[in-house]
């Protein structure tokens, strides 16, 4: 078992970001919601996702910061704000909520291929983000999406430091585009790596139903995406101090999978829906 969780190099960024990190989407609607923030900031997770558009996401990490050393942390936060002022807004609000001078990592969030054209011009938001980025507000911009042919435009262009993939067992079909940004030194966070919509709360219903049931588990899942190398950090929300410390625990112990080991994940997770 390691000691620590192993850091990755974020591409062009340079920041050095734990392999796990924390999804603060859905944190605050639990009561337990900053026992579970701080029990991830303990364990040795460096790396905080929110979003404007998470209801009291941003609220409870300020509460969180102005209560620890924070020196190790790396904040990344997301708009779906589309202009230039809006952008701006949302940075402000942003730094307001969490307590903080500046952000390292701001995120246009969700843009889909429509959006594209609007967003790079004159006025739109990512002249909003470059010129928060000049005042010193944040320190990286990123693109988050998932809309295929618009992650490829967006590496591309290298318009972005960072870009936010979805990748998991149940969604592989990213791995090259995850490659290929890799390949252009920016760095790849991926969402929903135990693949969301659900699927875990599926995934625990086949296992007490069918105890037998033992050919995919979330550590497996957790571990496909770890073993992407193209990969810098993994993004897992979380709701419970246990679900983190039973994330840690995998990220600790693992060992990367196999060309085998990954394709027969990907077979598990293609069945688990049959078997409910």
């Amino acid at each position: 078992m390691k000691s620590q969780i192993l850091k990755r190099r974020l591409g062009r960024t340079n920041l050095q970001v734990t392999e796990l990190g924390f999804g603060a989407m859905d944190t605050p609607q639990a009561p337990e919601g900053k026992d579970t923030l701080l029990s991830a900031i303990n364990l040795g997770v460096n790396f905080i996702d929110t979003a404007r558009i998470y209801d009291g996401s941003e609220f409870l990490i300020g509460q969180i910061l102005s209560s620890i050393n924070r020196d190790d942390l790396i904040i990344a936060s997301k708009t779906i704000n589309r202009t230039c002022d809006g952008a701006q807004h949302d940075v402000d609000r942003s730094l307001s909520l969490m307590n903080l001078d500046s952000i390292d990592l701001y995120q246009l969030d969700d843009v889909a291929m429509e959006d594209w054209d609007f967003i790079i011009q004159e006025n739109g938001a990512l002249e909003g983000l470059k010129i928060a980025k000049y005042r010193g507000l944040i320190n990286h911009i990123g693109i988050s999406s998932h809309d295929l042919s618009l992650l490829n435009v967006a590496i591309e262009s290298k318009l972005f430091d960072t870009v936010m993939i979805e990748y998991s067992a149940f969604y592989s079909e990213t791995y090259n585009l995850t490659k290929k940004a890799n390949q252009n030194d920016i760095g790849v966070i991926a969402m929903r790596p135990l693949g969301g919509s659900g699927r875990m709360t599926t995934l625990r219903t086949v296992m007490e139903r069918n105890p037998a049931f033992d050919s995919i588990s979330p550590s497996n899942l957790l571990e496909f995406v770890l073993s992407n190398p193209n990969i810098a950090v993994s993004i897992v929300g979380s709701r419970y101090p246990d679900r983190v410390k039973s994330n840690v625990k995998t990220v600790l112990d693992y060992k990367h999978l196999n060309e085998y080991e990954k394709e027969a994940c990907k077979q598990a997770a293609s069945k688990l829906f049959e078997l409910l």
